[in-house]
């Protein structure tokens, strides 16, 4: 097999399949690894869900539904499987997050996408986003094949096998503008903006949308869970734009820095009308870049109107949170989000830890407000491990290759 260029990998994370190839071999070589540490017996598993739902996109449009349901846990203690923002709150290690998804057993069946109201009357669509765990049953057709199961946007997920039947006994809690949304017949960009505005986070509206639950009635589709993810981050992204259209731009220049699952982040507020520049910078030995001897960057620039480079998930995910933040504050910027991944980020738990890390880096509060742009690169080149490499590639910061010019540097 010809020698795959690591900054191609950097970029796909195992699900783009860019190099061309029909399974990414690195996520294989992993799964390998962790499959022996994954043990699930017999066919009929009672538990509670959420922890939740995924769809997959192979097949499309028929695809597999994966009802997941860690055997034998319920109430608070299955809730937890499911959990993104109180693992990101309780400082949760990689390997405990690995090992919580590792006990979901993921009870697949084929649904065409056309078809949304076959999770509906079965319940699975109604139980999978009740706001409180629901008891759940289900016979399997064969015992679940051992193995975890990663891609670069969304959560890990455990043994799977084909389903017969799926029980429902509990009953599903659904807050009450979800239960009107569901039969409101709304173009599904307004539903995603009203449930985002009623205080439901993007986690919950992900799985409302994935599941076939938003848009017009008789267009409504199941969405495979990675398109979701990002399409409801986009969605709210452009509703948050609008706010900060007329707002002023704040007045010194602010650095933001925070770290959780071998993921370095550091944002960088500047007064501006709103661009945003997003640069990932994978250290040599991580897991998309075992071949790599320098780091491998990846870069993407959004201007005011939300015209981007490139599609990210990553990007998408930590834009939200910046965005949020200026809303809070009514105050436009230019922003940079820096994100350095270690060797110690060592199996992708999806796009959910980007989110939350720069949602909390902000809440702290700035290390750094001053007028002086050297100053706060200065900092900058501090926060990160290869900031020479980081830099070059700015547009935004002193010291990129390609400087950005504004009118106001000439006066």
């Amino acid at each position: 097999m010809p020698r795959i260029p690591p900054e191609l990998c950097a970029r796909c994370k195992g699900y783009k399949k860019l190099c061309g190839l029909p399974r990414c071999p690195i996520l294989e070589s992993f799964r390998a690894q962790v499959k022996a540490t994954v043990k699930t017996r017999g066919t009929l598993v009672e538990g509670a869900t959420p922890p939740g739902i995924l769809v997959g996109e192979a097949g499309y449009p028929r695809v597999r539904v994966y009802y997941m349901i860690p055997p034998g846990l319920y109430g608070e203690e299955a809730y937890y499987h499911d959990a993104p923002k109180l693992w990101a709150l309780r400082g949760e290690s990689l390997a405990r997050i690995i090992s919580l998804r590792s006990e979901l057993l993921s009870a697949n069946l084929r649904v065409n996408v056309r078809d949304p109201f076959t999770l509906y009357q079965k319940e699975i669509g109604l139980a999978a986003i009740s706001v409180k765990p629901v008891e759940s049953e289900a016979k399997l057709a064969k015992p679940p094949v051992p193995r975890l199961v990663f891609d670069g946007i969304s959560k890990p997920r455990g043994p799977s096998a084909p389903v017969e039947r799926i029980r429902v006994s509990g009953n599903p809690q659904l807050p009450r503008i979800v239960e009107r949304i569901i039969w409101d017949d709304a173009p599904a960009v307004n539903a995603i903006i009203e449930l985002y505005k009623s205080g439901l986070d993007v986690y919950n509206i992900q799985k409302i949308m994935s599941v076939g639950f938003l848009g017009r009635m008789r267009n409504r589709r199941v969405v495979p869970t990675r398109w979701a993810i990002t399409a409801v981050d986009e969605t709210v992204s452009r509703h948050l734009r609008l706010q900060l259209r007329d707002k002023p731009e704040i007045d010194s220049i602010e650095v933001y820095h925070g770290e959780y699952l071998g993921n370095r982040f550091v944002v960088v507020l500047k007064p501006g009308p709103g661009s945003f520049e997003w640069i990932e910078a994978w250290q040599p030995h991580t897991l998309w870049t075992k071949a790599a001897r320098d780091p491998v960057l990846w870069r993407v620039e959004e201007d005011p109107l939300g015209r981007k480079t490139a599609e990210d998930g990553g990007f998408s995910a930590a834009k939200i949170a910046v965005l949020e933040h200026l809303v809070s504050r009514g105050r436009n910027a230019d922003v940079v989000i820096l994100r350095e991944i270690t060797p110690s980020y060592y199996a992708p738990v999806g796009n959910w830890h980007i989110r939350e890390t720069v949602r909390r880096a902000l809440a702290r509060g700035p290390l750094l407000r001053t007028s002086s742009e050297d100053e706060a690169v200065g900092l900058v080149r501090r926060l990160l491990d290869n900031p020479d490499a980081v830099l070059r590639m700015s547009r935004f910061l002193p010291g990129g290759r390609y400087r950005r010019t504004r009118i106001t540097d000439f006066f």
